[in-house]
């Protein structure tokens, strides 16, 4: 809307069966001589019984996109028949981000704030609309049933709160290496009325007062935050130094994790046991806890160990699997097919973290499981699962029978919802909470990942070069004849997942991982709003969604400035289904090659279908199929 005009009408009010009020005004731009015009149709008749213009200069409607001349939409204001404090003031947006049907949504809300309730009896149509929580854009062809069905869908449960909350403060140590992952964590810590201060080293992107994006956070204590021994009483310090109180600490830096609970402990604070931590940060000691596979694996202390479990087990059943036990993105994981390679990967995996500021040289050697992996992301409160996510982790380089010793475990895609049988889907979730207790944790948000062993269905081309599940009748791939699936874990991560996959999880289910950890930092009082915000939408993912991943499969200078960008320009069709991407990989960037030390993609794209699993896989094989750009390669 131009500064020019200003919309009026008149609304039609109902409450519905969910009791949401919703007030459809149709609009009619207040230009000259309009109200005079007798040709000009006048909106349909309402319960506010005479038109009157709308003085919204101070409403938030005034901001909204709507052009005068264009056809005119609808716009559907979003109201509550109960009162309460809202538990995130941008609920209305995320909640209907991709939504069908709809051009935009808008929040009227600010943090913390207090909602009055609407009375559908309501005559007063300024009174009813200082009161609405929010408002959905609307295209003038626009289907009220699906769009009250929706609604339904996601603002259907109790999304207010009775107890005021108050504004608080958490640090949050290490914040990323850029915004483009971590712009909707410091988004949504706004909109929780929560207070971030940063803690991170000098010359931070987020430490400039001047930075674009240092409105997201209140402050920035530069700080060492290698993880040493010392790196507890450090974070300790820096709180502790702060003019301001803080309440809370949040990390989700995999080797820092520890050391903030330590730090927690020490403060007072809220905090999961820092020894649950550090079994969930080392492979090896998870390993040595699960009863899944227990006497078929084995952990080396240093690869100078192997000679001698080797001549006091023998040789293992081969295919096995060799890797750090620490260590992210499939980082230095190797399947090895003889002893041999065994020992070549042992030495690659011992020698990766041994230089590091936590320093390591124990490898994990367990068996390659040749059933479908998964991803399982789970948010847990006082040992009970809330919410849970489980998406099917697609084959690797390295799953390939005939991959050789250089082949990765680096992710293709993950596409959610999972296709695997419900019986799998509950034995994933039951078993993997097992674990997390055993480990020690009470309440957090997970993510796992694990391979299902003896599964009812397997990796086949389906056509078209397309991979996909399909059932498994084959009793060869059942060990030793079983039939009951068995859930063999490769981690645990005590946090949540990548940013990739988070904002994907918020964008199919409604759920912001992030939103809730930061609130899980908050302690007890919190636990309300945890509760209520861990709701996905009632008729589950809103759509299928792939996170494929472009790998780097050669070694050169990338030339392409923004080669996702670049390939979504050249394809606006495929712009359509495509809801997230991010280049990691840009113009002038070092291409390493598939045999790099640390895996890094050149680019992802979360891709949606909401005709089928079958249409998704097709669009992202396009891509696959036709993703380029250009690079300088090096001379070998």
């Amino acid at each position: 809307m131009t500064s020019t005009t200003t919309p009026w009408g008149h609304a039609s009010i109902t409450l519905s069966p969910e009791k949401t009020v919703h007030a459809t005004i149709h609009l009619h731009p207040n230009l000259t001589k309009v109200n005079n015009n007798n040709n000009n149709p006048q909106p349909p008749t309402s319960n506010i019984p005479t038109p009157i213009p709308l003085p919204l200069e101070n409403h938030p409607l005034h901001n909204l996109p709507i052009q005068p001349f264009s056809p005119l939409p609808t716009i559907r204001f979003l109201f509550t028949s109960t009162p309460g404090y809202i538990t995130r003031s941008d609920l209305i947006p995320r909640r209907f981000e991709c939504c069908p049907g709809i051009l935009s949504s808008h929040s009227f809300l600010t943090p913390l704030q207090h909602v009055t309730s609407t009375s559908p009896q309501s005559t007063n149509l300024e009174e009813t609309l200082s009161s609405s929580l929010g408002a959905l854009l609307l295209p003038p062809d626009y289907d009220p049933v699906a769009l009250h069905d929706e609604t339904f869908n996601r603002l259907g449960f109790p999304f207010l709160l009775e107890k005021e909350p108050t504004e608080k403060r958490i640090a949050w140590v290490q914040g990323r290496e850029d915004i483009d992952c971590i712009e909707r964590a410091l988004k949504a810590a706004q909109a929780l009325g929560i207070k971030l201060v940063i803690i991170d080293e000098k010359d931070h992107w987020l430490q400039d007062p001047a930075s674009p994006w240092a409105h997201l956070r209140e402050d920035f204590i530069e700080a060492d935050i290698a993880p040493d021994e010392g790196f507890p009483q450090r974070i300790v310090d820096a709180v502790r130094g702060y003019p301001k109180k803080i309440v809370g600490i949040v990390t989700i830096s995999d080797v820092r994790l520890a050391g903030v609970a330590k730090a927690c402990e020490i403060l007072g604070l809220s905090t999961e046991s820092p020894e649950a931590y550090e079994i969930a940060a080392d492979k090896g000691r998870t390993r040595l806890l699960e009863t899944v596979g227990a006497e078929e694996s084995f952990v080396l202390k240093h690869a100078d160990e192997l000679e001698g479990v080797l001549k006091e087990k023998g040789e293992p059943k081969f295919p096995m699997v060799v890797k750090p036990v620490i260590g992210w993105s499939s980082d230095c994981v190797t399947k090895v097919k003889n002893v041999e390679e065994l020992r070549v990967a042992v030495k690659k995996a011992s020698d990766r973290h041994a230089n590091s500021p936590k320093p390591s040289t124990s490898v994990v050697v367990e068996p390659y499981v040749a059933g479908p992996e998964v991803d399982a992301n789970f948010v847990m409160l006082n040992g009970e699962i809330v919410f849970a996510d489980i998406n099917d982790d697609f084959p690797s380089p390295a799953d390939s029978s005939n991959a050789g010793l250089r082949a990765n475990f680096q992710e293709t895609q993950n596409v959610l919802p999972s296709a695997l049988p419900g019986h799998e889907l509950e034995a994933i979730q039951d078993q993997l909470r097992t674990t997390l207790l055993r480990q020690g944790f009470r309440s957090g948000v997970f993510h796992c990942e694990a391979r299902v062993r003896n599964s009812s269905v397997r990796y086949q081309d389906v056509g078209n070069g397309i991979v996909d599940l399909v059932p498994d009748n084959d009793d060869q791939n059942r060990q030793d004849g079983a039939t009951k699936p068995e859930v063999y874990l490769h981690e645990v991560n005590a946090r949540p997942p990548g940013y990739l996959e988070s904002v994907a999880v918020l964008l199919a289910h409604g759920v912001d991982y992030y939103a809730l950890r930061m609130l899980l930092a908050l302690g007890d009082a919190e636990e309300a709003r945890f509760r209520v915000l861990s709701h996905p939408f009632r008729n589950g993912p809103q759509f299928h969604l792939s996170v494929m991943i472009i790998q780097q499969t050669r070694r050169g200078i990338m030339r392409s400035a923004d080669a996702a960008k670049e390939f979504l320009d050249k394809h606006p069709d495929v712009r359509e289904n495509v809801v997230d991407y991010y280049t990691r990989k840009k113009g002038g960037d070092i291409l390493e090659g598939p045999d790099a030390a640390s895996l890094w993609w050149i680019a992802f794209f979360s891709v949606v279908s909401r005709t089928s699993r079958r249409d998704l896989l097709e669009r992202v094989a396009f891509i696959e199929k036709n993703f380029d750009y250009e690079f300088d390669p090096f001379e070998d």
